[in-house]
């Protein structure tokens, strides 16, 4: 399980970075596409499942080095659903709250991988 763990993480961190990143391009030029919806949904779906998989760890009996690491896991959770309380309706704004969420999730993912090992 704890190799899934890790696994996950990695996809976590490229996936919100990609689709922040995403979402900053498609911000400037104006054009959301179709992919860019999904990309979101996919990193946040990411979060929810390493959630699960810690939780689950922590079912085993399994805990990280640091405490830290539990404490950055779920600010990269909760800031990646921050957006859907918070952005203002304004499809620009808004799209760059997201943006910023999933740039915010993917460097608190890095920073819960360093504070792992």
């Amino acid at each position: 399980m704890l190799a899934v763990h890790h696994a996950n993480a990695f996809l976590v961190i490229v996936v919100c970075l990609l689709s922040g990143i995403a979402a900053l391009v498609a911000r400037r030029r104006d054009r959301v596409g179709r992919v860019l919806p999904h990309a979101l949904a996919l990193a946040q779906t990411l979060l929810v499942a390493q959630l699960l998989l810690g939780l689950v760890l922590l079912a085993e009996h399994k805990h990280a080095h640091e405490k830290l690491h539990y404490a950055y896991g779920g600010f990269a959770l909760l800031s990646a659903f921050a957006p859907f309380l918070y952005a203002p309706e304004a499809p620009r704004t808004r799209l760059a709250w997201f943006a910023g969420a999933m740039l915010l999730a993917g460097a608190l993912a890095v920073r819960a991988w360093m504070t792992a090992t």
